[in-house]
């Protein structure tokens, strides 16, 4: 393995955009979903309580990234994108392995996350992960809920909350 996983900085805004721009066309396009919400703000990502890990192949490329934000106490997976030409190489699974070490090393207990229940790399993924299907339980992840109705996510497939216990 030749790859390098640390923590995003200032510098990496812009790149986090465009990572998660291009994974999120694969998405768009597997759910044939045209009016799909833009991609995250990098500078707010790396402002917003939590953290962000960039994968980088080789030392100096990004080529993915996780963000888990502190809400409510808990450690919450709110984007992991890996850029699909780099897809099928293990980066995604590599970076959520660092985010739940790191969220551990950080004192939280669990790891929650939102996400579609029949897209292969969604709920599948994250179940080989560790991640269990769940209910909300606190007033974030509830809102959660409410914002992906607000945005007609859920008009695309299921959308399932998921925890993984540290």
């Amino acid at each position: 393995m030749s790859e390098v996983i640390r923590p995003g900085v200032a510098q990496d805004a812009e790149v986090l955009h465009a990572i998660e721009m291009q994974s999120d066309a694969l998405l768009i396009d597997r759910l044939g979903a045209p009016e799909w919400p833009p991609a995250g703000d990098g500078a707010a990502r790396l402002a917003a309580p939590g953290f962000v890990l960039v994968v980088e192949d080789p030392p100096g490329s990004p080529v993915g990234f996780v963000h888990v934000l502190d809400a409510d106490g808990h450690a919450h997976l709110e984007q992991l994108s890996v850029v699909p030409s780099s897809g099928r190489r293990g980066f995604g699974r590599r970076l959520v392995r660092a985010a739940l070490d790191a969220a551990r090393e950080r004192g939280y207990s669990r790891m929650t996350l939102r996400t579609y229940a029949e897209i292969p790399w969604n709920a599948p993924f994250y179940t080989s992960c560790g991640f269990l299907e769940s209910i909300p339980e606190t007033s974030f992840q509830r809102g959660l809920v409410d914002t992906e109705a607000s945005l007609g996510l859920d008009r695309y497939g299921r959308r399932v909350q998921m925890t993984v216990e540290l």
